[in-house]
């Protein structure tokens, strides 16, 4: 293991950047226990106090994490952890969910057009069994949550690129705290029943143009709703 020694003028954010390092180049894996904090100081050449504040700032990024008694181990790295802090920041930053959700608008719109080429017909039964039982659960915000969850994650199950359907995990993590807001207008979940409904067919239709065009229509549905909270926010031109 390649704990290199660091300048004794090493500010924190110079030994956070080097321990990020070595579990980008694979010399510290997920689970791997670092070395104890004595041990840790001397090789790298640094004061214990910035290694704690190093420390403990790759912990507030779910990067490492600290057992009580056991030591400070490499976290599972699982791409749901790592953006658990983004996602508070997007909750505190309404302009931040914005332009987040351009990015949806852009990778959405595309995974839509894919999945009506290669969905699979038991794929879009299950898109349409959770179509059928939308009316239902509309009236209940945190179940219309977890249905719209699962719609658009199939959805970009089944455009069949596996990084796409990661990308769109962790988006969907970053996106809980828009997605509470919209959630909560019954405007929102009323033209949501409608919207998906017009995407799973052509999504059966195996028809990418009007999948595309209608996911647009549903992002820009929902978008509205979001701007109406935030007016001073200009969309960029992507």
């Amino acid at each position: 293991m390649s704990f290199v020694p660091i300048k004794r003028s090493a500010v924190p954010e110079e030994i956070a950047a080097r321990l990020l390092d070595l579990i980008r180049e694979r010399q510290l894996r997920p689970g791997d226990k670092l070395p104890p904090e004595r041990d840790l100081a001397a090789t790298m050449q640094v004061s214990r106090p910035s290694l704690r504040e190093a420390l403990a700032a790759l912990a507030m990024m779910n990067v490492i994490e600290t057992r009580q008694g056991d030591g400070t181990y490499v976290t599972s790295l699982d791409p749901d952890l790592l953006v658990e802090p983004l996602d508070f920041a997007l909750s505190l930053d309404d302009t931040l969910i914005l332009h987040l959700f351009e990015v949806r608008r852009i990778l959405e719109v595309a995974i839509a057009r894919l999945a009506a080429e290669r969905i699979t017909p038991d794929q879009a039964a299950v898109l349409a069994e959770l179509v059928d039982l939308a009316p239902s659960v509309e009236p209940d915000a945190e179940a219309f949550l977890a249905l719209d969850l699962r719609l658009h994650s199939l959805i970009a199950e089944a455009a069949g690129n596996p990084l796409l359907r990661r990308i769109m995990a962790s988006l969907g993590r970053l996106g809980l705290a828009s997605r509470t807001r919209t959630g909560a207008s019954a405007w929102v979940r009323a033209t949501s029943v409608g919207d998906h409904r017009a995407i799973v067919a052509a999504l059966q239709a195996h028809d990418p143009q009007a999948a595309a065009e209608a996911m647009l229509i549903h992002l820009d549905h929902v978008e509205s709703t979001l701007r109406s909270n935030v007016p001073t926010f200009e969309r960029s031109n992507v």
